[in-house]
């Protein structure tokens, strides 16, 4: 019926669905409201991102159109003011690493590489941003569309975060397209992008163009700051298998299949305290505790709180439900910074079962589990059954 509204069950961004394409289990555990960990990297990039997006929002036309010398200290002002504010996020995150101070650096260096690259869609390159005046700055300003967007196709079904929606002109100065900026302070690609980012940018291209039919060309392009290398993202249309995606993504109270292999069950995963299968995969491939860093389930056996040493007992899987059995290996583990903090905020709540240690240091005589490892308890989620996720706060 017209004018009737139809109730989305969920959305789905670029983050969530490279998630599914990696593992549907990891992608669902996502969606459980489970313990979120802080990382250093993303709370850099966090506070990159807002301090660019905030140059390019502010009023500045107490600025002279001459005048110059001032945009630095103001950058390192705003880069600042958001440096502390995730900061103090991070800090609120009971599952997170060590806050790394030393860092600020580095962020001042990716919020330069941001600036270098607004210069060079003016078309001007290697001007130290000392010289930058007031009117070369509102000149860019004028050229973004938009800043810190949300993207939403009309149905509500597909959204990603846009960073930058620039114009695109010409040598005459006449608009003649949509530029997709999306600032990213990882790694620069060597030769290509990676598929997921890739991913990730033609749906935002595809997003806006079907919001805007009518619109001009749109180009997109990932922004790398760390060497304010620029990298066109090409290729079909996406919202077919966006779309797919979504579909296969409707929340369910069973746990969704995991993709089993080294990609998901031998990589980076938020969420192995609470998924059985990883550990599965490497008892059955002989790959248990083997490497520099290591993922372990333990039995916690001694503790001495004033130097953070500890026996634990390994444990192998006794089922595919995670079910474990001591093995009768005991090793010494050193726990150290926010690795013993987490431990004994741990024993504090009474937990006394298995504990599940992440990114153990284990090429060692003693293991060590420093400020980036994970203690949690082991909690898997079985297979088949019904999970009623916490409710929200």
């Amino acid at each position: 019926m017209a004018g009737e509204s139809t109730e989305i069950s969920h959305m789905i961004s670029p983050s969530s669905w490279n998630r599914f394409e990696t593992c549907p289990r990891m992608f669902w555990l996502s969606k459980q409201r489970l313990p979120r960990k802080a990382g250093m990297a993303a709370s850099l990039g966090t506070a990159v991102h807002a301090s660019v997006e905030d140059l390019l929002q502010e009023d500045y036309t107490q600025i002279g159109n001459s005048e110059d010398g001032w945009l630095p200290a103001e950058g390192l002002r705003l880069l600042k003011a958001r440096w502390e504010e995730e900061k103090a996020v991070f800090h609120a995150t009971p599952r997170r690493p060590q806050w790394k101070e030393e860092k600020w650096k580095e962020a001042i260096k990716h919020q330069k590489g941001a600036i270098r690259m607004l210069l060079d869609h003016v078309g001007i390159n290697g001007l130290d941003h000392e010289k930058i005046t007031g009117a070369l700055w509102r000149k860019i300003q004028s050229m973004a569309i938009a800043v810190e967007g949300e993207l939403k196709t009309e149905n509500g079904k597909l959204m990603g975060r846009l960073d930058l929606l620039m114009a695109d002109v010409d040598s005459s100065g006449k608009m003649v397209g949509w530029l997709v900026a999306d600032l990213k302070t990882g790694k620069a690609p060597k030769d290509e992008l990676k598929t997921e980012v890739n991913r990730q940018l033609r749906l935002y291209r595809d997003i806006i163009r079907d919001n805007n039919p009518n619109g001009p060309p749109i180009r997109t392009e990932g922004w790398y700051t760390a060497d304010s290398s620029k990298w066109v993202a090409v290729g079909e249309d996406v919202l077919e298998d966006a779309y797919a995606a979504w579909e296969a993504t409707t929340p369910t109270k069973i746990p969704l299949e995991p993709n089993i292999g080294d990609d998901s069950c031998g990589g980076f995963c938020d969420w192995k305290a609470w998924c059985p299968h990883w550990w599965n995969w490497r008892h059955e491939t002989n790959t248990l505790h083997k490497g520099d860093f290591s993922d372990s389930v333990v039995l916690l056996h001694q503790y001495e709180q004033s130097s953070g040493s500890a026996i634990v007992e390994l444990c192998e899987p006794r089922d595919d439900s995670g079910s474990v059995i001591p093995t009768g290996i005991r090793t010494g583990v050193n726990f150290d910074n926010r690795g013993k903090e987490a431990l004994e905020e741990l024993l504090e709540t009474g937990h006394q079962g298995a504990i599940f240690l992440g990114s153990v240091m284990t090429n060692r005589h003693s293991w060590r589990v420093g400020h980036w490892c994970d203690v949690l308890p082991w909690s898997p989620i079985p297979d088949g059954v019904e999970y009623t996720r916490p409710s929200s706060r």
